[in-house]
């Protein structure tokens, strides 16, 4: 499962990027306002830091002016991803970019008919948001396991993109239904390498090689 990482602060992503394990980066409007950021230019700072998909919105509901945006976003870099929202001008412009040769991320999904629409217009990726179906009731990896079943049952190319990820526990069963892609916060990402035994394990064996009294170096 490839691991994207859902924010806009450059630090964070610098860091994750060092670690080798990141994949891809995802942005939205939100997270643009909250880094304080222009938008071109800190797109462009992360696409310089990560090889894979950058996920960059439009922010039109009309078609026509979202393939005007995205002429613009696509210009910045290679690996930017146009995020479109699951709309009927959304999927239109979708169908229209990815004909191009360009890579869509279809966004705010949150129902596997809608996620079949997406497919079947060229999405290079879908991105059901699991936190906020939880948050209304709804079992968002119920979801997953749906467009998981109905992506293979046609072959369809497009990724499965967990989004709206709020804890470890919804990477984990993510994998286990084989999501192809999951994004979370950073801190969500750095909570994966935690565990009590491992700190506990790492206590021990220092314990025990300070009364060695050797060194390595």
């Amino acid at each position: 499962m490839k691991f994207f990482v859902d924010t806009a602060e450059i630090e964070p992503i610098k860091e994750l990027a060092a670690t080798g394990l990141l994949d891809g980066v995802t942005t939205n409007p939100s997270l643009i306002a909250k880094s304080g950021r222009d938008f071109m230019e800190v797109t462009k700072e992360i696409c310089g830091i990560v090889d894979g998909p950058v996920s960059a919105e439009v922010v039109a509901l009309d078609h026509a002016t979202m393939m005007k945006e995205a002429e613009v976003l696509r210009k910045i870099a290679d690996n930017v991803c146009i995020k479109v929202p699951l709309t009927v001008d959304g999927l239109k412009t979708c169908k229209a970019l990815t004909g191009e040769g360009t890579m869509v991320n279809v966004t705010l999904c949150f129902s596997a008919n809608q996620a079949l629409l997406a497919a079947k217009a060229g999405a290079s990726f879908i991105s059901p948001f699991v936190g906020r179906h939880d948050d209304n009731g709804f079992d968002g990896m119920d979801l997953i396991e749906d467009i998981r079943l109905i992506y293979d049952n046609y072959n369809f190319a497009t990724e499965i993109l967990v989004a709206s990820v709020r804890h470890t526990t919804h990477v984990l069963q993510a994998a286990k239904i084989g999501a192809d892609v999951m994004t979370a916060p950073p801190k969500v990402i750095h909570d994966l390498f935690k565990h009590v035994l491992t700190d506990k394990g790492i206590e021990g064996f220092m314990a025990d090689w300070a009364k060695t009294g050797q060194s390595i170096l």
